[in-house]
């Protein structure tokens, strides 16, 4: 399976990004989808710059893979830092409005809404993380 590590930072995301859009250009992936996949790594990507290593710098890695029969394309982000399960996550009240309205969540929301699949396990000290979408 195709894979990436770099730096948890910010600045890696159109690395991640790049990665993930080669592949599913290999798969003929259509341009609604990708775009999807392309926000979710951002959304995913993001929280683990900020939030998994607040004592330092860390890496995370990235795999994916494609099962050709259902045309499912998956991405696992694999990090070492605190734990946390972005699955449990209440979903922002988007009905109060923005002032009113706790800071985050939307972007893991949006995640969820727009992915096919989304698992969540902290396993061997690391936080890994998959989502799928059919495509």
């Amino acid at each position: 399976m195709p894979q990436i590590t770099v730096k948890a930072a910010i600045n890696s995301i159109p690395t991640v990004t790049d990665f993930a859009v080669a592949l599913l250009e290999e798969y003929q992936c259509d341009m609604r989808a990708q775009m999807q996949i392309c926000v979710a790594i951002d959304e995913m990507f993001s929280n683990i710059a900020y939030y998994a290593y607040p004592n330092g710098e860390g890496e995370a890695t990235v795999i994916a893979s494609f099962d050709a029969t259902d045309r499912l394309f998956s991405l696992t982000f694999i990090d070492s830092g605190i734990p946390y399960n972005p699955l449990e996550k209440a979903d922002p009240d988007v009905t109060l409005s923005a002032e009113e309205r706790q800071i985050g969540g939307l972007g893991i929301m949006m995640v969820r809404k727009t992915m096919d699949d989304m698992t969540y396990e902290y396993r061997d000290g690391q936080n890994v993380l998959t989502i799928s979408k059919k495509i």
